[in-house]
């Protein structure tokens, strides 16, 4: 769990592009296919399908297995031609294998460096801190029926005063997302919807609708309030994830400051000559 609320987050200098996985981990795995008597491992296929990103990403693997074999297969030939033709041997490749390995010690080194920091009496402490500096807030719980026209909306309205099922209205007239849903909006506090409507349903009462059309950019709408309330600190494991997140990040920021302290960096022009840095 630590590892994957880590590797979520964003690091400056962070790989940028899907490596395979890790010879430790091809020991674990099964093979898959092979190639001029190379292994092709189950690890690869996942880190490959991982690679493609969008739509191949959700799929089934057994869907796309055979494209990423031949995929992985095509790139292992092409490698080994390379091999072949001395391209490992060229200036240009020892040079970005040897940023390949410093973004992937960068990331492995960090990683480890942060989970270390994020142990069950700092995410406690972390929590227990929050909740002392959380401020309760009103929050309400509202439907509405958002209508094109002010006409329409004051037709609701009437219907309403005349002892219309808000929710069944909501269904058949409302052109927002939520209409399907009754118009349910759920709970919200303040600062989460646009200008006017937070102002209309922040003034009504638990069972209140409002009696004049509200007019936001999106149309015109008719708010109920079914129920309103304090909003509570969320509980230790609604938060787990969030706070470890929020201790790696500080811990490693705290980390690499110190060791940009400690080093000696310098900047040159296009003319090699050293620009001078504002400290």
């Amino acid at each position: 769990m630590l590892k994957t609320t880590f590797r979520g987050l964003a690091l400056a200098g962070a790989l940028a592009l899907s490596l395979p996985a890790l010879a430790d981990d091809h020991q674990k795995d099964r093979v898959v296919a092979t190639v001029n008597g190379a292994n092709i491992f189950y690890s690869e296929l996942i880190e490959a399908q991982k690679a493609m990103g969008g739509q191949a990403q959700a799929m089934p693997l057994e869907m796309i297995q055979s494209m990423l074999i031949n995929s992985i297969a095509d790139r292992k030939l092409v490698a080994a031609a390379a091999r072949m033709n001395g391209v490992h041997k060229t200036e240009d490749f020892k040079k970005r294998m040897m940023s390949i390995e410093e973004h992937v010690l960068q990331r492995e080194h960090l990683t480890k460096f942060a989970e270390a920091k994020m142990t069950d009496k700092a995410v406690k402490a972390e929590y227990d801190k929050m909740v002392k500096d959380f401020t309760p807030q009103m929050e309400v719980h509202a439907r509405h029926i958002l209508v094109e026209k002010k006409e329409e909306a004051d037709a609701v309205i009437k219907e309403l005063k005349g002892g219309a099922d808000f929710v069944e209205l909501a269904k058949t007239k409302s052109t927002g997302p939520s209409g399907p849903n009754g118009g349910d909006l759920g709970f919200f506090g303040k600062g989460m919807m646009v200008p006017e409507f937070e102002a209309a349903a922040f003034s009504l009462k638990k069972g209140e609708f409002t009696k004049e059309a509200v007019k936001t950019q999106f149309g015109f709408h008719v708010i109920k309030v079914e129920e309103t309330r304090q909003s509570k600190a969320p509980s230790l494991e609604e938060s787990e994830e969030q706070i470890k997140g929020k201790i790696a990040n500080e811990a490693v920021k705290t980390y690499v400051d110190s060791l940009r302290k400690k080093a000696e960096i310098k900047l040159f022009d296009a003319d090699g000559k050293e620009i001078k840095q504002d400290k």
